[in-house]
C-alpha cells in the first residue's frame, strides 16, 4: 500500500534533493484477501484501474464478497489472463501521472520479493552531488534492529526498510505449489507484455525504461537473497523483451531502407521530394530508437549478467545462463560470438546439477541449426572434450542432454569427432537409464548405420542392399562389443530413433530364409543366431511396447495413439510370420539355439486373425512344426519354449483357434504319454534285467518332455504321478537308475503335486479330496528321502532341491505375512528386532524380506526403526554375554555381531542429514547402554563397555558437528581417568572415541553443501541439545547477524576472487540451540573459528527425561 505524507528535514534535503514527495510503500502481508486501503493520489495505478472498464476482470470473491485487487502484485497473482488488461490500465496511468504509476511498479517489485518492509522513494533533482551518491549504501541499525538498503533508480532515490530477521528462504519465486508455478509465469510474462505494449511509446521517453533499469541494477546486488533472485529474473526478461522489440526495429529499418532506395531512383530527376525527405526521417528515428535500445541491452547485460552469473546461488546462474541462450537464439547477430559463448562453457563445469543441464540445453538450441555452427567452431574445438565427459556425470538428467547435445554436434558439424570418441559414445545404448540409452542409440544410428543421413523412403528401399548393409552393420557392432546378452536393450535404445528400420521384419526373414547357395547375402553361423535374436526382440519391443527389465520400474502407460500402433503392429507380425515361421521352424529344425527364439514369436500373434484372414494352413502348419520339434528333441530350453507357446496359444479366448491349438496338443502329450507306457510296461515286465541303453534314452527323453509341459499345463487327466511313481517304486530296492531318468520322473510327479493342489485352493473341495492329496504329498516326500542317498550326486541334489523348495517357499511366505503385520503397525515396531537378529544367517533366503522390511519401517518412523535396529543388537550382545560369561570382543560370535552392525550401517545411505537424528539416538542409547551396568571393581572397565564397539560401526554416518556433541555426551558418563586406562577391557573406549575425533570427516562435504552466504540450513537431531554461549554474551546474536551479513555480500568488487564461481564450503562449528545450529563465521574468507567453539552438552536429554518433564 502506499500512504502520502509530507517530507521532512533528512539526509536528501541536506544534499540540495529536493523531495517533491514521499512516498511509503507498505508491503504487508501477501494474503491475497486482505482490505485495501484508499489512497488520495491522483491518477495513480490502482484508481485508474479503478475507473477502467476492465474492472471486472481484477476482482476476486473473498468470503463470499468481491474484494478488488489493487496493487500490480495482487493482480499479477489472479491469473494469466488479467495481465494484457492490467499494462493497458497502468500504460494509461502512466500517461497520465508517471511518478505515481512509477511507485506502483516500483511498489510491485519490491512485493514480488516477499519483502514486508517498507520503501521511502525521493526524487532526486541534484545528479552532480556526487557525495550522496556514496550514501547509497546498504546499512543495519543497531539500535532499531532494521536493516535499510538506499541506492539510486534514477531519476528516484529508493530506501528499503526491512526486519533483520526477514526470511531469505521464504520469498514468491521459490515457493512450492502450483500456484506459485504460475505466479512466477505470470510475473515473466507481465514483462514482456508490457515491453510490447510499449514498444511503439513510452519506452523511448527516457524516463520508464532508465527507472526501471536503475531499480533492478540496484536489487540485482543486494546481499538479500529474495531481492537479489527477482530482480536478476526481472532483469533478464527484460532483456529478452528489448530482444524482440530490436528484432522488430530491424526488420523496420531493412523495410525503410528499401522504400527509401526505390523512392530515391523514382525522384532523381526531382530536385525536391517531400516523400524522400519523409522516409529519411523516418529512417533516422528508427536507427535512433534502435540505438537506445541496444544501450538498453548493453546495461542490462552488464550490470545483471555479469555480476549475477557466477552468483552463489545457484538458481540465479542456471536463470542467467537459460536466458542467455535465448537471447543468442533469438539475436545471434548480436550475441551469438565467442565473447558471449564462453560464459555458457564456464558454467559447464558448475558444482551444481541443474546449473549444467541449463548450460547444455541452450547450446542444444544452437547446435541444432546448422547456420550457427559456422559461427561456434572455437567453442566446439574448445568444449567438445567436457561435454563428452558429461555423459558420465553423476546427474541422470545432465547425462542425457549431454548425449542429445552430442548427437546435434554428430548431424550439424562436420568430422569433429574421432573414431575413439564414437566408440566410447556408442557403448552407452547398454545403459540402464532409457533416456540416455535411447539418446546414444540415436548417435549410434546416425553415427555409426546410417550411410545417409536423410530420411530413406521404407518403401522404395525394402530389401534393399542399403537396409541389409544396416543389419549387418548392426549384428557386427553387437558381436564386437561384447555384450551378447544385451540384445534387448540394444533394441530398446534404437527403438524411438528408427522404428521402421527395427520393423523390417520381412527384409530379416528374407535373409534368413536365402538359399545357401545364392551366397548374396554372407551371414555366418554367430550373425544368424543373432539376427534371430535380435528379430524377436523386436517383435516383443513392438507388441509390449515397455522397457526390458532393469530400464523402468514399472510398465509404461501408453496413449491410445501407441495402444493403436501396438494393435497395427500385432497384426502385421501375425500376418507376416503367420507364413514365414512355420518355413523357418522347417530349415532350422536341427538348431536348437535359433528354434528357442523362434519359439516364442507365436506368443506375441493375434491368434484371430488367422480365421479372419483365412490362414487356417498356417495355423495348421505351425502347429505341425511345433509337434514335430517337440517329439524329436530333448533339449530343455527348446521343450520349455515350445511348452510355454503351447500354453500362449491355447490362452486365448477364441473358441475356434483354441479347439485346434488344444486338439493338436492333445494329440501331442497322447503320443508321448503312449510311448511312455509302452516302454514302462517292458521295464516292469522285465523285471530285474537292466535296461538296455535304447530304453533308457528313449524313456528318458520322453520324461524330459512330459515334465516341460506339465510345468505348464495341467497334465492330471493322464495321472502321470501313478505312472513315473510306478517306475522310482520298482528302482527303490536296488536305485540302479541312471539319473537322467530319475530326474524328470521326479519333476514330473512334482508338478502333479502342485497341479492338484490348484483346485483345492480355488474351488469347494471335500475332507476325502483333502485326505487323497495329503497322502500323495506324504508318499512324494518319502520317496524324496529314500532318493537322498542315492549314488549320484545330480539325484540327490533334485530330491533335496524339490523338498527345499516347498519348505522354503512355505517360510517365506510367512516371513513376509509377519512383516506385512508390522509394516502396517498392527505388531509392534520392537518385533522386528527378533526378524533382524537372523539378518545374517538367513540371508540368501531371507535377505531381501527383511531387508525391505527395514526400508518400510524406516519410511514410516526413522526414529522407531532406528531404536529397533539398537534394540537387536543389544539382545544380541546380551546373549553373547550369558553364552561366554563375559562380553569378549575377540570370539567368533562378537565378530559376527559387528558385521551385522556395519550391514545395518549401510542400509543408511549416504545422505547423512536426512538419518542426522536416528544416528544421534543410536549413539546416544548405546552409550547410555554400555555404561548402564558398574564395574564391580574400580580397576575394571564396566560389563557392557564392549557394546561401544558394535555403536562405533555408525559414527561415521555422523555429522562432524555431530561427533563432538556425541563425545561430548560419552564425557558425561567416562571421566577423563577412564580415557587414559589401558589394557584390552578398555579397548572398546578407545576405539570409539578415536571414531568420533576423527578430523577427516568424509562426511563434510555433504554437510558443508548446505551452508552458503544465502543459504544456511538450521537443522539438528533435538536428541541432542546444549546451550548455545549467544544466550549469555549480549549482542552476541547480533553480531552472529553482521558475520551473516558480510559474508551474503555479492557487491561487485574489483578485488574479487576470480573462483568466486565455486567458493569453499563452510564447515559448521555447530552448537545445539532450540533444535538450530548456529554457525559461526570468520570474515570474507568462508572460515570456521573452531578453537572458539565451546561445546556444553549439559542439556543432553533422553526422550523419556523429556517425556516426564512434560507431564
Amino acid at each position: 500500500m502506499i500512504a502520502v505524507s509530507n517530507s521532512s528535514a533528512d539526509l536528501c534535503q541536506k544534499e540540495n534533493a529536493n523531495s517533491i514527495s514521499l512516498a511509503r510503500i507498505s508491503n504487508g502481508s501477501l494474503d491475497r484477501s486482505m482490505t485495501p486501503i484508499k489512497r488520495g493520489r491522483r491518477q495513480s495505478e490502482n484508481l485508474s484501474r479503478r475507473n477502467s472498464p476492465r474492472r471486472s476482470r481484477d476482482s476476486r470473491i473473498s468470503n463470499g464478497e468481491v474484494t478488488e485487487a489493487v496493487t500490480l502484485f495482487e493482480v499479477i497473482s489472479i491469473g494469466k489472463r488479467a495481465i494484457q488488461s492490467v499494462v493497458d490500465d497502468w500504460i494509461e496511468a502512466y500517461q497520465a501521472d508517471r511518478d505515481a504509476a512509477l511507485l506502483d511498479l516500483i511498489n510491485f517489485y519490491i512485493q514480488c520479493s516477499g519483502c514486508q518492509g517498507v520503501v521511502t522513494a525521493e526524487l532526486f533533482q541534484n545528479p552532480q552531488n556526487r557525495n550522496i551518491m556514496q550514501k547509497l549504501t546498504e546499512e543495519f541499525d543497531e539500535e532499531t534492529g532494521l536493516q535499510f538498503k538506499k541506492f539510486m533508480a534514477y531519476p528516484w532515490i529508493l530506501t528499503i526498510t526491512w526486519p533483520v530477521n526477514l526470511d531469505t528462504e521464504d520469498y514468491p519465486l521459490i515457493r512450492p505449489g502450483i500456484y506459485w508455478k504460475k505466479f512466477r509465469s505470470n510475473f515473466c510474462e507481465f514483462t514482456a507484455v508490457l515491453i510490447q505494449q510499449c514498444q511503439y511509446s513510452v519506452i523511448y521517453d527516457g524516463y520508464l525504461l532508465n527507472t526501471i533499469i536503475s531499480l533492478l541494477l540496484g536489487l540485482s546486488d543486494s546481499c538479500v537473497r529474495a531481492f537479489r533472485h527477482t530482480s536478476t529474473l526481472s532483469a533478464v526478461k527484460l532483456l529478452t523483451a528489448l530482444v524482440r522489440v530490436v528484432i522488430n526495429l530491424d526488420i523496420n529499418i531493412d523495410n525503410s531502407d528499401r522504400l527509401y532506395e526505390v523512392e530515391k531512383k523514382r525522384a532523381e530527376l526531382k530536385r525536391i521530394n517531400p516523400r524522400l525527405e519523409q522516409l529519411d526521417k523516418k529512417r533516422k528515428k528508427l536507427q535512433q530508437r534502435h540505438h537506445e535500445i541496444e544501450d538498453m541491452m548493453d546495461a542490462l547485460f552488464k550490470g545483471t549478467f555479469l555480476q549475477r552469473y557466477r552468483d552463489i546461488v545457484s538458481e540465479i546462474r542456471a536463470l542467467c545462463i537459460e536466458e542467455i541462450g535465448v537471447w543468442m537464439k533469438m539475436y545471434p547477430h548480436t550475441y551469438l560470438n565467442d565473447s558471449y559463448l564462453k560464459y555458457i562453457g564456464w558454467m559447464l563445469h558448475d558444482k551444481v546439477p541443474e546449473v549444467r543441464l541449463r548450460s547444455l540445453i541452450a547450446l542444444q538450441g544452437l547446435y541444432e541449426k546448422r547456420d550457427f555452427v559456422s559461427k561456434m567452431d572455437l567453442f566446439t574445438t574448445r568444449f567438445k572434450d567436457r561435454i563428452i565427459s558429461m555423459t558420465l556425470d553423476k546427474d541422470h538428467e545432465v547425462c542425457v542432454q549431454a548425449m542429445r547435445l552430442l548427437v546435434h554436434m554428430l548431424r550439424n558439424c562436420e568430422d569433429l569427432f574421432t573414431t575413439e570418441d564414437c566408440e566410447t559414445l556408442y557403448q552407452f545404448v547398454y545403459a540402464s537409464h532409457r533416456p540416455l540409452a535411447a539418446a546414444a542409440g540415436e548417435f549410434l544410428y546416425i553415427g555409426h548405420l546410417s550411410a545417409i543421413r536423410e530420411p530413406i523412403n521404407a518403401e522404395k528401399t525394402e530389401n534393399s542392399e542399403h537396409k541389409i548393409g544396416q543389419l549387418k552393420k548392426l549384428l557386427d557392432f553387437f558381436i564386437e562389443s561384447n555384450f551378447h546378452e544385451h540384445v534387448t536393450y540394444l533394441v530398446d535404445s534404437l527403438w524411438d530413433c528408427t522404428p521402421i528400420f527395427l520393423k523390417d521384419w520381412p527384409c530379416m526373414t528374407s535373409i534368413l530364409l536365402q538359399d545357401a547357395v545364392e551366397k548374396r547375402i554372407g551371414l555366418s553361423a554367430v550373425q544368424e543366431n543373432l539376427l534371430v535374436e535380435l528379430m524377436l526382440a523386436t517383435i516383443r519391443q513392438a507388441v509390449e511396447g515397455h522397457p526390458p527389465m532393469g530400464r523402468g520400474t514399472a510398465k509404461k502407460l501408453l496413449s491410445t495413439k501407441e495402444k493403436k500402433a501396438q494393435l497395427e503392429d500385432r497384426e502385421r507380425i501375425t500376418e507376416h510370420f503367420a507364413e514365414t515361421l512355420p518355413l523357418l521352424l522347417i530349415k532350422f529344425a536341427t538348431n536348437p539355439d535359433k528354434l528357442v527364439n523362434l519359439l516364442q514369436i507365436p506368443r506375441y500373434f493375434d491368434i484371430d486373425l488367422y480365421f479372419e484372414a483365412h490362414m487356417e494352413k498356417h495355423l495348421e502348419a505351425l502347429l505341425k512344426q511345433m509337434k514335430s520339434i517337440a517329439v524329436s528333441h530333448s533339449e530343455a530350453e527348446v521343450l520349455e519354449a515350445c511348452s510355454k507357446t503351447y500354453s500362449s496359444l491355447s490362452n486365448e479366448k477364441q473358441s475356434s483357434p483354441n479347439c485346434q491349438v488344444s486338439l493338436s496338443k492333445k494329440e501331442l502329450i497322447n503320443h508321448l504319454v503312449d510311448t511312455y507306457s509302452r516302454v514302462l510296461d517292458d521295464v516292469l515286465q522285465e523285471g530285474k534285467e537292466p535296461m538296455t541303453a535304447e530304453d533308457v534314452y528313449l524313456i528318458s527323453c520322453t520324461l524330459r518332455r512330459l515334465a516341460a509341459f506339465h510345468n505348464a499345463h495341467n497334465l492330471n487327466q493322464w495321472d502321470l504321478y501313478q505312472k513315473t511313481s510306478a517306475l522310482l517304486m520298482f528302482d527303490m530296492p536296488q536305485q540302479s537308475l541312471p539319473a537322467e531318468l530319475v530326474q524328470p520322473a521326479l519333476q514330473c510327479m512334482y508338478y502333479a503335486i502342485l497341479w492338484q493342489l490348484l483346485p483345492i485352493i480355488e474351488d469347494p473341495h471335500t475332507q476325502e479330496e483333502l485326505s487323497i492329496y495329503a497322502t500323495r504329498v506324504k508318499h512324494f516326500f518319502q520317496l524324496c528321502r529314500k532318493y537322498l542317498g542315492h549314488k549320484y550326486q545330480s539325484v540327490r541334489e533334485q530330491t533335496n532341491e524339490d523338498v527345499t523348495l516347498v519348505i522354503l517357499h512355505r517360510k517365506r511366505m510367512l516371513l513376509a505375512v509377519y512383516c506385512k503385520l508390522i509394516v502396517s503397525s498392527i505388531v509392534e515396531m520392537s518385533s522386528v528386532a527378533e526378524i533382524y537378529k537372523q539378518y545374517m544367517k538367513t540371508y540368501n533366503d531371507f535377505g531381501d524380506i527383511i531387508k525391505e522390511t527395514l526400508g518400510r519401517t524406516r519410511q514410516i518412523n526413522r526414529i522407531e526403526s532406528a531404536k529397533t535396529l539398537v534394540l537387536c543388537l543389544k539382545q544380541l550382545f546380551l546373549e553373547h554375554k550369558e553364552a561366554h560369561d563375559n562380553a569378549t570382543p575377540s570370539s567368533a560370535s562378537f565378530t559376527n555381531i559387528k558385521e551385522l552392525a556395519r550391514r545395518f550401517s549401510l542400509t543408511f545411505g549416504m545422505d547423512h542429514m536426512k538419518c542426522r537424528e536416528s544416528i544421534a539416538m543410536m549413539h546416544k542409547q548405546g552409550i547410555e547402554f554400555a555404561f548402564k551396568e558398574p564395574a564391580t571393581e574400580d580397576s575394571l572397565p564396566p560389563p557392557n563397555l564392549p557394546f561401544l564397539m558394535l555403536i562405533s560401526e555408525f559414527s561415521s554416518k555422523l555429522l562432524r558437528a555431530d561427533k563432538r556433541l556425541v563425545f561430548g555426551y560419552l564425557q558425561r558418563f567416562a571421566s577423563e581417568q577412564m580415557m587414559l586406562c589401558k589394557g584390552a577391557g578398555w579397548h572398546p573406549l578407545t576405539v570409539y572415541s578415536n571414531t568420533l575425533l576423527d578430523n577427516h570427516d568424509e562426511e563434510s562435504s555433504s554437510c558443508g553443501s548446505y551452508f552458503s552466504r544465502d543459504r544456511v540450513i538450521y537443522s539438528t537431531p533435538h536428541h541432542l541439545k546444549r546451550r548455545s554461549i549467544c544466550e549469555h554474551v549480549p549482542g552476541r546474536a547480533l553480531l552472529y547477524k553482521n558475520a551473516c551479513d558480510d559474508q551474503d555480500s555479492h557487491c561487485p568488487s574489483k578485488s574479487k576472487k576470480q573462483n568466486a564461481l565455486h567458493p569453499h564450503p563452510l564447515d559448521g562449528a555447530v552448537s545445539m540451540n532450540s533444535g538450530l545450529i548456529t554457525i559461526k563465521l570468520k570474515s570474507q574468507n568462508a572460515a570456521v573459528n573452531e578453537n572458539n567453539e565451546e561445546v556444553d552438552v549439559d542439556e543432553i536429554e533422553t526422550d523419556e527425561v523429556s517425556k516426564m518433564k512434560v507431564q
